[in-house]
């Protein structure tokens, strides 16, 4: 059997992709996510209107994580992301999964070389590159200075 053969014979078998269909969950995965955020920053800045708006982002910020840690903890975050595919990794929902799953993954192995050890083993090298990065773009930004700016 000749390449353009195989190659025929391959596409003809292989399941139709489901782009489309995966895409809108995405976008309505990490949209709702997102109104769930909007809705905790505005409740929180109703009921603390004497709060500065920065610790009110901070707070949502807090929340959002504990709600991730807890529903990956009992096993609802990891549906979600079965549901929502990259829509589920929102930035900090996502980042906060990474860190929780692994180590509720490893608990069996006791609180120091289980769950501590283990806790950064998908989250930590996306801490190491943001930490690199920052300070690659800060020593351009000493000798460069007008570079990052508008």
């Amino acid at each position: 059997m000749e390449n353009k053969e195989y190659l025929k014979t391959v596409r003809k078998e292989m399941p139709k992709s489901k782009h489309a269909l995966t895409m809108v969950r995405a976008f309505l995965t990490g949209g709702l996510i997102c109104v769930i955020g909007q809705a905790i920053f505005d409740t929180l800045k109703y009921f603390m209107p004497l709060v500065v708006e920065e610790m009110i982002h901070q707070y949502t910020i807090t929340i959002l994580i504990l709600i991730t840690g807890i529903l990956t903890g009992i096993g609802v975050y990891d549906k979600i992301g079965k549901f929502g595919g990259a829509g589920s990794i929102i930035s900090i929902t996502g980042f906060a999964n990474s860190v929780v799953a692994p180590a509720i993954e490893h608990k069996r192995e006791g609180y120091i070389l289980g769950l501590c050890a283990n806790m950064f083993t998908i989250a930590g090298p996306v801490i190491v590159l943001g930490i690199a990065a920052s300070v690659i773009v800060g020593i351009l930004a000493m000798i460069f200075p007008g570079l990052f700016l508008r």
